[in-house]
């Protein structure tokens, strides 16, 4: 009778024990946000399909600080993941960042078309590098927005621009254009707008309304400088322990937020952009020659950035060949 209490008792303390497992992840949105809110409410899902077995728990805000700190944190078990930008990731796997080559994409429907064939590969790189993603979540396209008209190359080079800190891969696109940046954290630029020590940024519409960046600027180009995009990753290491089955339910659901995430960006981007107008901000169209020099200069930087072995050249060729032939029939 003993044995078999005992036996009890030990079966139900390793039990316990497989379902203490939780996600701690970090992100830059604000809680109350449409992102946070998503993930809480995937992260709920998830906690009552396990049977407690997996929690999740956000620290929203930025709390955490920059990438670099998170990616630290990660690494010595603070946190375990993150909602974070491709960029905070390149070092973990460069050929992520093909994406954000500049002006590789003029509109969405070219976006729609390469995504459509090089997400998997994405997640599948981020995986095999040890962060476990589940689908590439629209940031936008970053438009430069600025205090001056600035449709050219010269013009663009006369500018104080901020650039993300901790960025190199942006910061080279930048150097590449003859544009010296000014790098900032996100938290500063405001401050930095209102005194003049910057007065121009390249940011999707959304995060330029939300952060009120937009009030501090005249004029947007109309030329989607980069795509940008994020992901939420868990590092492989603290996935392990966890079974096939709450695997395959983490991953439901992590990956069905991510989709329901890319679609809210699309939508809140081109309805910011559209508000940018009614808020004062004017619309500059690039002419045929300035938009071919821009172009043309992207394409010199995008060769520097291959050079350096920030992106395959592999990579790049085969999305260079999708768009050449959806451009090709008009």
């Amino acid at each position: 009778m003993f044995r078999t209490a005992l036996i009890v008792l030990l079966t139900v303390v390793f039990v316990s024990g497989v379902q203490a497992k939780q996600l701690k992840i970090a992100t830059e949105y604000p809680d109350g946000n449409s992102v946070l809110n998503e993930l809480r409410a995937s992260g709920k899902r998830i906690e009552e399909r396990t049977e407690g077995r997996i929690k999740l728990k956000f620290y929203p805000g930025g709390v955490m600080g920059d990438a670099v700190a998170v990616k630290r944190k990660v690494r010595i078990g603070q946190l375990h993941g993150a909602f974070i930008h491709s960029g905070g990731l390149a070092d973990v796997y460069k050929d992520s960042q093909v994406l954000n080559a500049p002006l590789l994409f003029r509109d969405f429907s070219e976006v729609d078309a390469v995504r459509a064939l090089i997400d998997e590969e994405i997640n599948q790189g981020f995986t095999e590098n040890g962060w476990k993603t589940f689908g590439v979540v629209e940031g936008g396209f970053a438009f430069g927005m600025t205090t001056e008209p600035a449709t050219s190359i010269d013009a663009l080079k006369q500018q104080k621009i901020w650039l993300p800190a901790n960025d190199p891969f942006t910061e080279k696109i930048a150097k590449s254009f003859g544009i010296n940046p000014i790098a900032l954290n996100i938290g500063d630029v405001l401050t930095a707008l209102q005194t003049g020590a910057i007065n121009a940024f390249v940011a999707p519409p959304v995060g330029a309304i939300t952060l009120q960046w937009y009030s501090k600027t005249k004029y947007l180009t109309n030329a989607p400088f980069m795509y940008t995009y994020g992901v939420v990753g868990i590092s492989t290491k603290a996935l392990r322990g966890i079974s096939d089955a709450d695997m395959a339910i983490l991953e439901e659901e992590l990956t069905q937020s991510s989709k329901v995430l890319d679609n809210i960006a699309r939508e809140d981007n081109k309805k910011a952009f559209k508000a940018l107008e009614s808020l004062g901000i004017t619309i500059l169209e690039p002419g045929a020659e300035d938009r071919a020099a821009l172009e043309q200069e992207s394409a010199k930087a995008t060769a520097k950035l291959i050079e350096s072995g920030e992106i395959s050249q592999e990579f790049y060729d085969r999305i260079m060949a999708i768009l050449n032939e959806i451009r090709s029939k008009g």
